[in-house]
């Protein structure tokens, strides 16, 4: 599988997400640019969680058939967005409710476009994706409050 290599200009992997990009500040999404994305590549996925919630994994953003291109800005709405935790269609940035979490920016090349009910969650998304992923990348970010 090929890597993608998945940064942004807002924060370093494995450090601190600025308040601007969660609930605390303008709960915006950050900036993201994505390289190395295979020629043969038809769509981008991205998908967002924090896998140190008390209840288990929670979903921040789940965006599907985002075309293919090199960033995603802040503030957008790339692709189609789906069902979060929050039960909203849109990106929720970090909110934990103590300690430090761990947020997965995880972006993914398929080699086609989703056909799949605006309303699926990541694990449907995760399911409609399967055996179509030829790259992938994530990128961590950190939050506490």
């Amino acid at each position: 599988m090929i890597t993608l290599l998945i940064t942004s200009q807002a924060f370093d992997n494995n450090s601190k997400i600025p308040k601007r990009y969660t609930c605390d500040g303008d709960d915006i999404n950050p900036p993201l640019e994505i390289k190395g994305i295979p020629k043969e590549a038809k769509s981008l996925v991205l998908i967002v969680d924090d896998p140190d919630a008390p209840r288990g994994t929670w979903e921040h953003w789940n965006v599907w058939n985002i075309p293919i291109k090199n960033k995603i800005e802040e503030n957008t709405i790339p692709g189609i967005e789906g069902i979060n935790d929050f039960g909203k269609h849109s990106y929720r940035g970090p909110c934990p409710p103590y300690g430090v979490h761990r947020y997965f920016f995880k972006i993914y090349a398929l080699d086609k476009k989703l056909s799949i009910h605006v309303h699926s969650r990541k694990k449907e998304v995760e399911k409609a994706m399967s055996n179509h992923i030829i790259a992938k990348g994530e990128l961590i970010g950190l939050y506490s409050r």
